[in-house]
C-alpha cells in the first residue's frame, strides 16, 4: 500500500483508509471476531488510517475499534470528529473539547492524529435543530468560544495533532475561508464518479447534485490534504447495485424503488466502461478515479466484508485513467438527460 502526505504536515496516510461509519456497518453491527479479523488484515495490507466519529452508533464504532486495536496490540493513525448540535451552542468550544476527550476514552488512546468538525461551514444560518449537525454558521467556527477555539485548546493540551472539517457542498467560499486560517490541514469531502465537483470545476450542464467547488484543489494549494468519504456514492457505484442485487445485511439499507435510487443506479451504470477496460469491478474503477487526483490524500473505504477489503485495496494498483477516458467522463457528466 502506497502512502500520500497530508499536505505539508509530514504525516502520510495510506491511499486506502478504513472508514468505520454506518453505511458499511462492520464496526457497528458486525461480530467482534469478524471485526478483529478484518481490521488485522487491513493493517497487514498497509492501511494505516482509521476514520471514526461519535455519531457512528453513538460512540459504538469508537468503542469497538478501541477494543479491536487493544486486542491486536496496534496503534495506527486515528481520526475522530465532533458533532455540534443546537444544544451545544451555549459553549461550542467547551463541547469540542469534551467530545474529543470522550472519543479518546472510547478509543483507549491519549491523543488523536486527526480531529475534525463534523459540521460543514455555512455562510447562512442553517437553523439546525434536534440531532442535526450537518452544517454550522461560519461565525460559530471563527467567533469567540467557537469551534476553532476548542480546536486550539486541544492542540495546546497535546490531545490532537491535526485538525480538519467536513465539506457539505455549495460551500466553496466558506471552505476556503476556513483553510485561510491555517489551522486546518485536512478536509473530508465526497469526490465520486457521480459527483466530481470537489475535484474539478463543475462541468457545463452538470446537475447531479451539490457543487463542491473544487475544494480538493484549494486544500492542496493551502498545503492541506483531502480524505474522500462515500467513495462509492452511498453504495451505488458497485456491480451489485447496478445489477439490482441486495446489499449485505450489515450495510445500511436503502429503498431501491425510490426515484433517487433508480436515477443513481442508471447513472452509475454509465461508468462500467472504466471497469471493463481494466477487467475490474465498478467499485475498483471508482476508487481508481479518486486516486488519480493529485490532491486526494486517501479514500475512506467503508468495509463490510473481507472480500470487499481485498477488492478495494487492489484498486490502488490499477492503471490510471487515460485522456480518452477522462474525455468520456466529461461527456457523461454534461449529458444529464441520459440518466433520467
Amino acid at each position: 500500500m502506497q502512502t500520500r502526505p497530508i499536505g505539508t504536515t509530514g504525516i502520510s496516510l495510506s491511499e486506502i483508509a478504513f472508514g468505520c461509519g454506518g453505511n458499511a456497518g462492520l464496526m457497528l453491527r458486525g461480530e467482534a471476531r469478524e471485526q478483529e479479523r478484518i481490521v488485522a488484515r487491513a493493517l497487514d495490507l498497509g492501511i494505516n488510517y482509521f476514520d471514526n466519529a461519535p455519531d457512528y452508533g453513538d460512540g459504538l464504532a469508537e468503542t469497538n475499534l478501541g477494543r479491536v486495536l487493544k486486542t491486536l496490540g496496534k496503534r495506527p493513525l486515528l481520526n475522530s470528529k465532533v458533532e455540534i448540535r443546537q444544544r451545544d451552542f451555549g459553549d461550542i468550544a467547551g463541547h469540542v473539547v469534551a467530545s474529543c476527550e470522550a472519543s479518546l476514552k472510547r478509543l483507549g488512546v491519549d491523543h488523536l492524529d486527526v480531529f475534525q468538525i463534523h459540521n460543514g461551514p455555512s455562510a447562512i444560518d442553517p437553523k439546525i435543530e434536534g440531532k442535526v449537525y450537518t452544517q454550522l454558521h461560519i461565525g460559530q467556527f471563527l467567533g469567540v468560544s467557537g469551534a476553532i477555539e476548542g480546536i486550539e485548546r486541544l492542540k495546546r493540551a497535546g490531545k490532537i495533532r491535526l485538525a480538519g472539517f467536513i465539506c457539505r457542498g455549495n460551500d466553496g467560499a466558506e471552505v476556503r475561508q476556513m483553510l485561510d486560517t491555517g489551522l486546518f490541514h485536512i478536509i473530508n469531502v465526497p469526490y465520486t464518479l457521480l459527483n466530481p465537483t470537489a475535484g474539478m470545476p463543475k462541468p457545463d450542464g452538470f446537475d447531479w447534485g451539490r457543487d463542491f467547488g473544487d475544494v480538493i484543489t484549494d486544500a492542496h494549494s493551502h498545503g492541506a490534504g483531502a480524505a474522500v468519504y462515500a467513495p462509492l456514492a452511498g453504495g451505488f457505484l458497485t456491480d451489485d447495485a447496478v445489477a439490482g442485487r441486495a446489499r449485505h445485511p450489515l450495510a445500511r439499507a436503502t429503498d431501491p424503488a425510490s426515484e433517487s435510487a433508480r436515477k443513481n443506479v442508471a447513472r452509475a451504470a454509465q461508468f462500467r466502461f472504466l471497469a471493463d477496460a481494466r477487467g475490474c469491478s465498478l467499485a475498483q474503477a471508482a476508487y481508481r478515479f479518486i486516486l488519480d487526483h493529485p490532491g486526494a490524500t486517501t479514500a475512506l473505504a467503508g468495509i463490510t466484508t473481507m472480500e470487499q477489503l481485498e477488492e478495494i485495496v487492489a484498486a490502488a494498483k490499477l492503471p490510471g485513467l487515460s485522456d480518452s477516458e477522462q474525455s468520456r467522463l466529461i461527456q457523461i457528466w454534461t449529458e444529464n438527460e441520459r440518466s433520467n
